[in-house]
């Protein structure tokens, strides 16, 4: 979350009081009723039903009313004290669907995924009710994850095979991922690749290091696609896929990502983070499907560097990414 935060109106919508709630982590394949009679000792089988009927208990922020609702290691089923709204969801930014993944083109603002505080608006929220629609016992596993205030490409798995198979082997199946990112500077050169060794601190914010041992490599690789009014668009090829890397790198040669002072204090002119997730190209290891899955420019990010048909006509084709 960025220092702006404070300058940007946040919707109330969703947010919980963790004191009303009690969250579980799964660590082995059960059902819902299962699991839940295993962790609330002090309720008889009979008041667990009755909890879970009422939609007082959620998975991974969703609300699920079914006992025989299966679970499986990495999910958070969260037990609250009131009832929690089941929502129908209509037009919703869906760029591809098929029977073993979902993507959507996530907005700027959204969570990927609950956090404490934020149950209800998330994107994992969001396609959870979606997918229940057609079919009480569809769900939806995590992939991956974009930051709150970066948009673009995200998926989700329709199984939890295809998660596994997915996340086991995300450095080799993925073969580009490309952002679009708005930085501080006209000056900045026309390409470069950063190479840097990046580590956290005890806040969760990361740096550059010297130190190899205490940091991991980070590789970034961008091209200038135009310039105006103090800002340049970049187009950003990841052949790494570390924490936060583009800010992080960026900033370090002092192009800061607009609209992100959590590395730096660069101006905010579009009321969001300057980034934004364009492309994301995979395959499948249980069947060898390839993917390439993308999400157009936003167009505040075109507005900033021209104002008509013209102008566009200006902006360079994005650089193809690496393709291993």
């Amino acid at each position: 979350m960025n220092k702006n935060d404070h300058k940007r109106h946040r919707s109330q919508k969703g947010l919980i009081d963790p004191n009303k709630t009690k969250t579980y982590l799964v660590y082995h394949e059960t059902d819902l009723l299962t699991f839940l009679c295993e962790k609330i000792t002090s309720q008889s089988k009979h008041n667990v039903r009755r909890i879970i009927a009422n939609h007082q208990v959620a998975v991974g922020g969703a609300p699920v009313s079914l006992f025989a609702y299966k679970l499986y290691p990495e999910d958070e089923v969260t037990v609250s004290w009131t009832r929690i709204q089941k929502r129908e969801r209509h037009d919703l930014p869906i760029i591809y669907e098929d029977d073993d993944i979902i993507a959507i083109n996530k907005p700027s603002g959204l969570l990927s995924t609950a956090s404490e505080r934020e149950k209800g608006r998330t994107a994992y929220r969001l396609l959870t009710d979606y997918v229940t629609q057609k079919d009480r016992n569809s769900r939806i596993f995590v992939v991956h994850r974009l930051d709150e205030d970066t948009s673009g490409v995200l998926i989700f798995a329709k199984s939890f095979e295809v998660r596994e198979a997915l996340q086991n082997s995300w450095q080799d199946i993925v073969t580009n991922r490309a952002y679009y990112a708005i930085v501080e500077g006209e000056d900045i050169p026309e390409e470069g690749t950063l190479k840097d060794y990046l580590a956290q601190d005890s806040t969760f914010t990361v740096f550059v290091t010297r130190n190899k041992s205490k940091g991991k490599l980070a590789i970034t690789k961008y091209k200038k696609m135009a310039s105006r009014n103090g800002y340049s668009l970049l187009d950003v090829h990841l052949e790494s896929g570390r924490k936060n890397q583009i800010r992080v790198q960026l900033g370090h040669i002092g192009h800061y990502v607009i609209g992100d002072d959590r590395y730096g204090e660069p101006s905010d002119p579009l009321h969001r983070l300057g980034l934004h997730a364009y492309e994301l190209d995979f395959s499948n290891p249980l069947n060898g499907k390839k993917y390439e899955i993308k999400a157009p420019i936003p167009e505040s990010f075109k507005r900033m560097f021209w104002r008509s048909d013209k102008e566009k006509k200006l902006l360079r084709k994005p650089a193809e990414g690496k393709r291993r």
